[in-house]
């Protein structure tokens, strides 16, 4: 792999999109997919949605092809409301009594391709209704759920029977188990809301999600913003395996749980893939690392994959790659919209640069994400403050550093770094590193690690400035929920404040390298 990588060959283009009456014919052919025993929607009826409520209606396009959507209207509360009779709360699907000011978000439909399934699209729908719920000012959601699975068990036991089971995670109905863990909760059980509908048995789920966010307009209440962002950081196990598909399963496992914890981002270690170098013959640690990096394609593959099937934006680590006859040193961030960026490590350290002949990038990028701006320093990077000046001062709250060290002392190096970055800069650091051993792999024998999440130190954030953290040299994944807007307040009102109080009159830090 000599020829720079084109990541435009493994990015997957995934827009949530408003819907638009050129999505019809498609709209049809996945009702006909998803509901085979039902009448699909009449061209009258999106019109109609989309000439009412435009908000509501939201599809997920994979590629330029659509293959999830959602439906919607509001309405406002009442508790005598017939929420059950789904023609009479959705008008039939036309929503003519779709109420602009309505305090209830009343989700009518929502499907996702059946080759697309897997992929966690009606997360990202879900998702979508609730973003606008909060941005709105909207109390609940409320849908009446499909029992799709309820046929297979309706001779066997009664629907209220098969939705406990279902609740107690006993039986899996694709319905029902998504929306449990998408946080609704259930309300009651509803007899023949759709009656065509022949997998449910004419059945449904009444349940409904509560705004947390949400502010009455009948008197101020004060509350405090968060802006949550949620990181999983992997302390990975280095162990000798047979073949890549034994570390694709690895990655997979580990970004499984990140998906199911519904972690924004996902950090993976330095090198992690030097793994692979056990299933190799014994050669000179050069010549390893340039085999290595034939591995490139399926490693970017895989994690591309990952990142948009399991809904997270996953850092995977770093990997070593060949361009141009040149051997880098390089960190894939592979969105959850499909989207892939790089960083080339800047700093090479003296064992990388003797061992495997690794070369520096020349240029530290600040990446957008859903989340907002973030910066990846690999390793050794983050022991040069400069660069993460230069992250911050381009907007970046969230420094990622995947790190590789052999002994307590080299990780020492990378965790008190990263400390100080956070109490410098104002920002939240994540660190993950590798644990375990790989015996016979030159430069990559042993590994010391404890993978952690940092932050700034005041009274405001975590103790001791530690969010979360492993324990050490123990294969996990630690979880941890930063808050933005806290960030803001502290560079405001914190007891110090580093990044505002930086004497610019008399030192600045400069970058060099023109970028783009």
């Amino acid at each position: 792999m000599n020829q720079t990588i084109d990541l435009n060959e493994y990015e997957t283009q995934l827009v949530v999109r408003p819907m638009k009456i050129d999505d019809f014919e498609r709209l049809v052919e996945m009702q006909r997919k998803c509901f085979p025993a039902m009448q699909p929607w009449g061209r009258d009826q999106i019109e109609s949605q989309l000439e009412r409520f435009p908000e509501g209606q939201v599809v997920v396009e994979i590629d330029g092809v659509v293959v999830a959507s959602s439906s919607s209207l509001r309405l406002n509360y009442d508790d005598h409301q017939e929420w059950h009779d789904w023609k009479k709360s959705a008008d039939g699907g036309y929503i003519r009594n779709h109420q602009p000011d309505g305090d209830v978000l009343y989700g009518i439909e929502i499907m996702v391709d059946p080759d697309y399934r897997g992929m966690r699209l009606s997360r990202r729908l879900y998702d979508a209704r609730k973003e606008y719920c909060v941005v709105h000012n909207i109390r609940r959601m409320i849908v009446g759920g499909r029992l799709p699975g309820y046929h297979k068990h309706a001779d066997a036991m009664k629907a209220s029977e098969y939705v406990d089971r279902v609740m107690n995670k006993a039986i899996y109905d694709p319905v029902l188990t998504a929306q449990i863990a998408n946080g609704f909760s259930l309300q009651g059980l509803i007899p023949n809301y759709l009656p065509s509908d022949v997998e449910s048995c004419g059945y449904a789920t009444y349940l409904e999600w509560r705004n947390l966010d949400f502010m009455p307009k009948s008197k101020r209440t004060l509350r405090r913003i968060v802006d949550s962002v949620r990181i999983g950081a992997v302390q990975y196990e280095m162990r000798a395996i047979d073949d890549f598909d034994d570390l694709a399963k690895q990655v997979k496992y580990f970004v499984d749980v990140a998906g199911d914890y519904k972690c924004d981002f996902v950090l993976f270690p330095e090198l992690f893939s030097v793994q692979l170098l056990s299933t190799l013959p014994n050669m000179r640690p050069g010549e390893g690392a340039r085999r290595l990096a034939e591995f490139t394609p399926q490693l970017l593959e895989l994690l591309a994959e990952l990142a948009v099937a399991y809904d997270v934006n996953l850092i995977g680590g770093s990997h070593l790659v060949v361009e141009n006859e040149r051997l880098f040193n390089v960190a894939y961030l592979c969105h959850r919209d499909g989207r892939i960026d790089k960083q080339y490590k800047l700093h090479i350290t003296p064992a990388e640069r003797r061992w495997w002949g690794v070369e520096p990038g020349d240029r530290l990028d600040v990446f957008d994400t859903d989340c907002g701006k973030i910066s990846i320093q690999i390793c050794y990077d983050v022991e040069f403050p400069e660069l993460s000046r230069l992250a911050v001062q381009q907007g970046a709250n969230l420094i990622f550093v995947p790190f590789n060290t052999d002994t307590r002392n080299g990780y020492l190096r990378v965790r008190h770094c990263a400390a100080a970055r956070c109490i410098e800069n104002e920002v939240y650091v994540a660190i993950a590193g590798c644990t375990g051993n790989l015996p016979f792999v030159e430069n990559a024998d042993i590994h010391y690690a404890q993978s952690s999440i940092l932050t700034p130190c005041d009274v405001t954030f975590a103790r001791d400035g530690i969010g979360a953290q492993a324990n050490e040299n123990i294969e996990s994944v630690v979880i941890h929920d930063v808050d933005l807007e806290l960030l803001r307040r502290h560079r405001v009102s914190g007891s110090v404040r580093n990044w505002n109080d930086r004497r610019t009159d008399l030192y600045e830090v400069i970058e060099k390298q023109p970028r783009g």
